[in-house]
């Protein structure tokens, strides 16, 4: 898939805000401070469209960013970041749950895992509602280049692992870095198959 263009759209404080269109929707979702808005600016090729930060926790609304005329790419604030307070976490929460669980144009949800780090509980619990909610979902490792050499591999293959204890049959996974460009093809085609299928149907 060639991405010719990719704009910013709206910000919702709410799932029932969202735009309403039949345009599919991919999000992206993970641990704050897990790489997400590096790795959106990658898969588009736009290196500001969305707001990378050193400080985790930045990203508190949902963002649409309309890709190619035909498609949203969808950033969700990331969860799990211990630093809010419990009527900040309560809505983050319930925001989450509501897009990912009653979003009808969601067709895939990419969860990403920082591949430097051993499987987290925190991961692994929101990977299991996904599965008890029937969401569609990948899983999109990250920062691949910030390991030694075989540590990636070592990672995901511990992660995988760890979720087979549960699952019978794994979703989709993907291995990428921003700054290496690496699996930007791999989640595009994959993107594209879908919509095609989505087409066809």
């Amino acid at each position: 898939m060639e991405i010719h263009s990719a704009e910013f759209v709206i910000s919702s404080s709410r799932a029932d805000m969202c735009p309403q269109t039949d345009l599919p929707e991919y999000a992206f979702i993970g641990r704050s401070n897990v790489g997400k808005s590096s790795l959106i600016n990658m898969l588009t090729g736009r290196k500001g469209l969305a707001m990378t930060s050193s400080t985790p926790g930045k990203t508190l609304l949902i963002n649409h960013f309309l890709v190619n005329g035909e498609w949203y790419l969808v950033d969700l604030p990331g969860y799990g970041y211990a630093k809010r307070g419990k009527k900040e976490m309560d809505k983050l929460y319930n925001l989450i749950n509501h897009y990912v669980c009653d979003r009808q144009q969601l067709s895939c949800l990419f969860v990403l895992i920082d591949s430097r780090l051993t499987p987290q509980q925190i991961d692994l619990d929101f990977i299991q509602f996904l599965g008890e909610q029937q969401v569609p979902f990948c899983i999109v490792f990250t920062k691949a280049d910030k390991n030694k050499q075989g540590e990636t591999r070592k990672n995901v293959d511990r992660f995988l692992r760890t979720l087979h204890e549960e699952w019978e049959e794994l979703p989709p996974h993907f291995v990428t870095s921003s700054e290496k460009r690496m699996g930007r093809n791999e989640l595009l085609s994959y993107i594209e198959s879908i919509n095609q299928a989505n087409t066809e149907a």
